[in-house]
Order: C-alpha cells, then structure tokens, then sequence
C-alpha cells in the first residue's frame, strides 16, 4: 500500500511560488518602483511587532542563516538585511594571483565578452557599452572574462574588495527594479541594461590591471549604498552622474551594500580566468576564489 507523506506547509508555499508564470506575475507584474519605495519605508520601520512579524516571514519564505550574525534580535527588517557577520565568518583567499568573490551568490551566466556583448542567461546576450553607459569603457573590455554573482533574499548582502584595489571612478545608472531571477533573466532582454546600476572601475595595487563591478538593483532594492562615495546617503542621491574618486581598499574590506538581494556582474581582463570550480549554478561564499591569474600574466 502506498502512503502519501504530506507536503511541509513551507516547501508548498515555495512550490507554488516556484511557478514560471505565478513567479513572474508576482514578483515583475506589480508596480514596481512604487513597491520597491514602500519597501525601502517600511523594512526601516523599527516597532518591534512590525519588526518580528516581517523577519519571520522573511526567515519563512526565503533560506536566511542568522547564526553567523553577532546577534540575532533586530530593530527593524531593514537591520536584518544589512547585517554584518562576525569576524572570520568569510575566510579571504590571499593568494595575490585570485579574485576572490565579492559577496556571497548564486553564480549565473559566466564566460567572455564577445564582440561586445556578454550572456544575461544562456541564449540571450546583451551589449556591455549599454550595461555600463560607457561605450569607451566596453572598448576596453573587449574579450575580458565576467561572471554574473545574484544575491538571493536571504543572503548576506555586503559586498567586498575582490583584491588590494583603488576605486578609480563611480558611474549611477537610474533605471527599472526587474526582478534579477533566472525566471526574469528568461522574459527580459537586455534586463540588466534596463535596471538601476553603479558600475564601479577599479584598479589592482600591483600589476595595473582595471576590473570593472556592476551592482545592479532588483525589486525591493531600496538603495545601493556605496559609503566611500555617498556617505550617509544611498547611491541615487544626487541623480545619474559619474565620479571620480581615489578610494583604497584592502582585499576583503567592505565596499558597500544593497538593502535586499541582487546581482553584481564583475569584469576582468583576459588573462583573469574563472576557477575552474567556478560554473553556473554554484553557490559562493564571499573571499572564495572566483577569477585566477593565468600564468604569464600581468603580476597581481
């Protein structure tokens, strides 16, 4: 006689938002700016029933580890989602010939620009001059190697220093909150191009060598915050721009931020090839080694 074992309440909740169609009808077919503002309002709120009742379900729906976290009680939603870990939580390779991945994600599209155009999702390419708003920029970039790092809900969302580098200069892109799901990334073209991004240019300590971040901003993302650069105020302070700045920072010092999950695509060039390790669908801690120096190349 076969038995039917009952669907945990939580796994059948998440099956049923696992839904192609349901999915993206709930997550993209919402008014989304405005969701995503109200987000950014009320995850700040700091009453505690608001506060324990919105960091329950947060824990319920999506797959949050608090137990690294130097506590465990929060003033707000807001508060949970930015949360620091305690130190040593994140281990930083320091072999100076890897790039170390500057947060923790699920690794999605990776490979090499191709006359110009990176993989969003396999099958459906986009035009790096449009991702970054700096055609002379995507010159530079021609056949270097990108991988795609999403941020899910539940993860740790500071993002940190791949190696010892100099933030050369900041550019904000104003654009949609698309969710960053492989479910979108399937729907939407060129959907990284169309969403509010940073792209920041960097510069390795030793050897010269440029990288190239993207944060790029989902739905609920209620700011990208970039501390070097805006100090007490998120990254669409002061509208679409670009800054030159002289910023130093430490492999595996913190950078910056989002407040709720979304996906940074880095830049490198050619000779920075991915870890052999390294392939869609992973998932990587911050500090792990994403990109290794290929032998011969510029020193690190």
């Amino acid at each position: 006689m076969l038995w039917c074992v009952p669907m945990n309440p939580r796994a059948a909740i998440r099956r049923l938002l696992g839904a192609e169609d349901l999915n993206f009808l709930l997550t993209n077919r919402i008014p989304r700016a405005a969701f995503t503002r109200f987000m950014g309002w009320f995850s700040k709120l700091e009453n505690p029933v608001i506060a324990g009742i919105s960091i329950a379900l947060w824990r319920f729906f999506c797959d949050v580890d608090l137990t690294e976290s130097p506590k465990m009680r929060y003033r707000s939603l807001h508060a949970a989602f930015i949360r620091p870990l305690v130190p040593g939580a994140r281990p930083v390779d320091t072999d100076p010939a890897v790039l170390a991945s500057p947060s923790d994600a699920i690794v999605g599209a990776c490979g090499r620009v191709e006359n110009g155009m990176a993989l969003q999702i396999k099958g459906s390419a986009y035009p790096v001059a449009d991702l970054l708003g700096d055609p002379a920029l995507a010159r530079d970039l021609a056949g270097a190697n990108f991988v795609t790092l999403r941020l899910t809900a539940g993860m740790y969302h500071r993002f940190h220093a791949p190696h010892d580098l100099s933030v050369e200069q900041v550019r904000y892109i104003s654009g949609d909150t698309w969710n960053v799901n492989p479910i979108t990334l399937k729907r939407i073209e060129k959907l990284f191009c169309k969403n509010e991004r940073a792209p920041i240019v960097a510069r390795l300590a030793h050897g010269g060598d440029a990288i190239v971040m993207v944060p790029v901003a989902a739905v609920l993302v209620a700011s990208i915050r970039l501390p070097f650069l805006d100090g007490v105020c998120d990254v669409r302070t002061g509208g679409e721009r670009v800054e030159t700045c002289s910023a130093a920072f430490a492999k595996g010092a913190q950078m910056g931020w989002f407040e709720h999950g979304s996906t940074i695509v880095m830049f490198a060039p050619p000779h920075w090839r991915l870890c052999d390790a390294i392939l869609p669908g992973q998932r990587i801690k911050m500090g792990q080694a994403l990109l290794r120096r290929a032998p011969g190349g510029s020193p690190g």
